[in-house]
């Protein structure tokens, strides 16, 4: 497995301390991409938080999820949590270790006060020693937050004082991408009050290794709460490896309610993936689930199409330059500002999405803005499939015949891809095994490489006959 050693640098450790008038959170930032451009430690934040408790417990489960591994347990060095300014909230993200759990905190501005919220994204850190103290907040403790170093902090300190070293596998930067180009296919399918959802929650296994191995669970909504089902039936939703959800526990007698996204299923359905979101005073707590606790994020392919497509890489490059960390990112104006159309503008944002430069909220239904802290752009150079299937093209094996493509492998065999309706299927184990459900095999992807690069030329033709008339 590919990896590197990811470096953070703080000014100072992250600390919670007495101050006048309650206490002080101070969050340290690390080096991260602002409007201005990049920046060792960038600013956020710097107000109250109008729920303290709350707000300590979320980040907390946060944090949790950065420091597990829900799939062959062991311990491991955690990547601090992401921070993103919107403008008018502040999210903190993190990734599970076994690259199954994705999870987000947004806090919204009603849980905000007295301070502007900035715009970019970087690490922030989360130490033990503050993990502990904020475990301690009480309910009626002012707390004041700073999400970045004190002015003063900036012009008198030299260089780190704090500095990190963590594996960052490429596996884990992949299913972070996937992650969010799955949440994209989620729609609302259940509600439940708070004492329903408490109820609902503090009933699922707590159990390692054993209730992981028990395969996906599916619930179905039943008045105003879920009821487990032994099968995919219409409307239910996938409850894989459900104590995953654990880091939820820390919230649950604040939540106000619990929202469950999905993607729509029929009888007989694979396992999917789920977005499990606690609702709280001026927050939200959102945590993504993959559709096996033993199978990442990484491995998904739902990045695919929009990685092996010339068109969607230029057109990422023109959407970029109109992001400016918007909290909701609109299809529709974006469309109209580059003159894209809307299916293209979505491809971008995937193929953005595949770099950290997008994310997607499921409460709102949209894409937002931010800048993931590491080198994101190698998700694409390292892609198994999609460096299989340039291979391919790049030796001539793809042969196209109408709605039939037929690829020589490396060994030899002759694989035939078929279009059903504008779904690639081909005669390899790959498709054999997962039916379409993990993306598209290395055949399907360089048959749809070569189509492209056919019509492509076609239009390059097309356009050259029309200027000579």
């Amino acid at each position: 497995m590919t990896r590197s050693l990811q470096a953070v640098a703080y000014r100072r450790p992250s600390v919670l301390e007495s101050a006048a008038g309650g206490q002080l959170l101070g969050l340290e930032t690390s080096r991260g991409a602002t409007p201005m451009g990049v920046k060792d430690h960038p600013q956020f934040f710097a107000g109250f938080l109008t729920s303290p408790q709350v707000a300590s417990a979320a980040l907390l489960a946060v944090a949790d999820v950065a420091a597990a591994r829900y799939y062959q347990q062991q311990l491991r060095a955690s990547l601090d949590p992401v921070v993103t300014g919107n403008g008018d909230r502040l999210r903190f993200e993190s990734f599970s270790g076994c690259c199954g759990v994705y999870a987000r905190l947004d806090v919204l501005e009603p849980g905000l006060d007295g301070g502007e919220v900035g715009h970019g994204t970087t690490n922030v850190d989360v130490n033990n020693p503050l993990r502990e103290a904020l475990s301690r907040i009480g309910s009626d403790d002012p707390l004041h937050l700073r999400v970045g170093p004190k002015e003063l902090a900036v012009t008198t300190m030299d260089g780190p004082v704090v500095e990190k070293k963590v594996p960052l596998p490429d596996r884990w930067l992949r299913g972070f991408a996937e992650a969010q180009v799955i949440a994209a296919g989620f729609d609302l399918r259940a509600e439940l009050p708070a004492a329903d959802a408490v109820r609902f929650l503090r009933a699922l296994p707590r159990g390692g290794a054993r209730a992981a191995s028990t395969g996906p669970r599916w619930v179905v909504p039943s008045g105003n709460t879920l009821r487990p089902t032994t099968r995919a039936v219409p409307g239910a939703v996938c409850l894989p490896g459900p104590e995953r959800l654990i880091a939820l526990q820390r919230v649950l007698r604040h939540a106000t309610a619990l929202r469950v996204y999905g993607p729509a299923v029929t009888g007989g359905a694979a396992a999917t993936a789920s977005a499990w979101e606690v609702v709280l005073p001026g927050m939200r707590l959102t945590l993504t689930l993959s559709p096996d606790a033993s199978r990442g994020f990484s491995g998904e392919g739902g990045v695919l199409d929009a990685l092996a497509t010339d068109e969607a890489a230029e057109d990422a490059e023109l959407i970029s330059v109109l992001l400016a960390w918007e909290p909701r990112v609109d299809v529709a104006d974006l469309a109209s500002a580059s003159g894209l159309t809307p299916e293209r503008v979505r491809a971008a944002l995937i193929r953005l999405g595949t770099s950290g430069r997008v994310g997607y909220d499921t409460a709102e239904a949209a894409y937002f803005h931010r800048e993931l802290p590491y080198d994101a752009e190698r998700v694409e150079r390292h892609n198994p499939r999609l460096r299989s299937a340039r291979a391919l093209v790049a030796a001539g094996a793809v042969a196209l015949d109408g709605a039939l493509g037929t690829v020589t492998a490396e060994d030899g065999h002759v694989h035939r891809v078929r279009d059903e309706a504008g779904v690639l299927s081909c005669s390899c184990l790959w498709w054999a095994k997962y039916r379409g459900g993990r993306g598209p095999c290395k055949h399907a992807l360089a048959v749809r490489m070569v189509r492209r690069g056919d019509a492509a030329a076609e239009r390059d033709v097309a356009r050259v006959e029309a200027d000579a008339r």
